[in-house]
Parts: C-alpha cells; sequence; structure tokens
C-alpha cells in the first residue's frame, strides 16, 4: 500500500475541496462550521486525558467518532454530493447525551446561581469543550441560513453543550474541589 501525501500543495492558494471535490475558498462558512467541529475534537482528546472513569472515557470517544460525522456532514455540499451513511446523526445519539446528562444530574447538588468555569484542571477543560461546542452551533446555524441543516446535527451539538457543562460539575465533585459560583457584585 502507497503511503499517503500528508501535503498536496492544493490548498496553497486558499481554496480547499469538499466531500465529493467541489472547491470553496478556505474562509467559506462551511469551512468556519466544519472547522469549529474539528477544534472541538481536539479539545475533546485534551478532556479525555482528565477522565478518570471508564464510562466517562467511552462516552467522549463515541461522541469525538460522531463529531467525525458531523464533520463530515458540513463537509458535505448535498447540491453537489449524495450524503453518505456514516455522515448521519440518528436520535439515538442525542438521547445517549441526554441519558448520560440526566445520570450525572442526579448525582450534583442543584444549582442556584451561575457556575464560572474553572476548579477542577479536567472541569476547567470541559468548560472550554463546552465554549468551543457552543461556537460550533453558532457557526452551524450562519451555514444554516445557505443550505438546509438537518436539526438532528444541530440537536446533536446543542446537547453536547449540555453534557460538557454538567460533566464539568461531575468533574469537580470527583476532585473534590468546589465549584466557583458568580459573584454578582462583581467584588
Amino acid at each position: 500500500m502507497k503511503k499517503s501525501m500528508i501535503y498536496t500543495k492544493t490548498g496553497d492558494k486558499g481554496t480547499t475541496s469538499l466531500v465529493g471535490g467541489a472547491r470553496v475558498p478556505k474562509t467559506h462558512i462551511r469551512l468556519e462550521a466544519y472547522g469549529t467541529i474539528d477544534e472541538l475534537n481536539s479539545h475533546l482528546g485534551l478532556l479525555q486525558t482528565y477522565l478518570t472513569e471508564e464510562t466517562d472515557r467511552q462516552l467522549v470517544a463515541r461522541v469525538q467518532n460522531k463529531l467525525f460525522s458531523v464533520g463530515s456532514y458540513l463537509a458535505t455540499d448535498q447540491t453537489q454530493t449524495a450524503l453518505r451513511m456514516e455522515s448521519r446523526i440518528e436520535p439515538k445519539d442525542i438521547e445517549l447525551l441526554e441519558q448520560a446528562i440526566d445520570e450525572i444530574d442526579n448525582m450534583l447538588p442543584p444549582l442556584n446561581s451561575f457556575v464560572l468555569p474553572g476548579g477542577a484542571r479536567g472541569a476547567a477543560v470541559s468548560h472550554i469543550c463546552r465554549t468551543v461546542c457552543r461556537r460550533a452551533e453558532r457557526r452551524i446555524l450562519v451555514l444554516s441560513s445557505e443550505c438546509e441543516i438537518d436539526p438532528l446535527v444541530t440537536a446533536f451539538v446543542n446537547r453536547l453543550s449540555d453534557y460538557l457543562f454538567i460533566l464539568a460539575r461531575k468533574l469537580n465533585l470527583i476532585a473534590r474541589i468546589d465549584e466557583i459560583f458568580w459573584d454578582k457584585s462583581c467584588k
């Protein structure tokens, strides 16, 4: 088997190929959307290094794989190229996140104030993942003004940010570090 080339030089002039081969500028909103998903996936890789419970590691790994599906979905201009089956998000993907959110939330004290990002290192990284996830969601919504986006994709990304918030709270609980609450007086 021939080794693939890391550099192709095809993007040197500021364009890149979508799934199917159509070329677009690297500044296109479609690239912003799937590029932010890629950034999120990288941050999740860092988050993995802080997870101590196998169930959390397995779920985050599953999410990372699903984010490749989301990226592939977003990189496919469906007016030009048929969507691959592996590029789809299904209701069960969202249900898995909702189940994890409910399970974690049941072990946590109720919230009475806004939580500041931070605490344990893993919790802080989870908050970074959450904010990158929210940015990805915004980029996807901008793209949706140009082309139709499956509501399951936006629901998955939205639910993922909720999961990352609740996971951050769990990681602080595991580390026995008090959550930091917003001081409304800003003192």
